[in-house]
């Protein structure tokens, strides 16, 4: 874990205060593997678009939206870390921390990590953990140069789907970014990233 500690510019890095917001929202009684999820399918992704890179089982919480708990809010994450590294760290078993959906800055391309009937931990609030689907952006809040055009199209496809999947209205009270969060400590996406163009996206999907 002390590999990529640091982000670029010396601050800490996504991996680190993502263990730490995810840690503080999960229940103590439910960090533990989530060994339903073996016996589940996985050659392939939710969304058609993505590719199947699973989670470790102990970086989520099976269960079976929207039966167990409805999906109301899609969180818009930017990762503080490289795309690879991001996968890295949703599968190293120790990480504590995950995401549903992982995308690539230089040409959109999307990851699936944890099933969308699943929890995950991305939001530092485990209400809406269990109410959302948390997607990831790679690059850094203070670097918009990786909020590319093919990175908002993508994420904005996946956004419709969602929101098409769940009666996710298209809105910025139910798209909404990770510092908006209640009791959230985290920046992003921070103020670089586009909203007026990216909701413009969704809307148009």
């Amino acid at each position: 874990m002390d590999r990529a500690s640091r982000t670029p510019t010396g601050g800490p890095s996504r991996r680190r205060l993502l263990q730490g917001a995810a840690l503080a929202a999960v229940p103590t009684s439910l960090l533990l593997p989530a060994t339903r999820a073996d016996a589940r399918p996985t050659k392939r992704a939710d969304y058609p678009d993505a590719e199947w890179v699973p989670a470790s089982n102990s970086n989520f919480t099976a269960s079976n939206r929207p039966s167990s708990y409805p999906i109301d809010f899609v969180v818009i994450h930017v990762t503080q870390e490289t795309y690879d590294d991001t996968l890295a760290i949703f599968q190293n078993p120790d990480a504590q921390v995950s995401a549903h959906y992982v995308v690539r800055s230089a040409d959109g391309k999307v990851a699936q990590c944890v099933r969308e009937r699943d929890i995950g931990w991305h939001a530092g609030n485990w209400d809406y953990n269990t109410r959302s689907v948390g997607i990831e952006h790679e690059g850094w809040v203070d670097q918009p140069e990786w909020f590319t055009e093919a990175m908002y199209a993508s994420s904005a496809q996946l956004t419709a789907h969602l929101c098409a999947a769940y009666g996710i209205p298209k809105d910025r009270d139910h798209i909404i970014g990770h510092s908006e969060v209640p009791g959230a400590d985290h920046t992003d996406p921070g103020p670089l990233w586009d909203w007026e163009h990216y909701m413009d996206l969704v809307n148009s999907l």
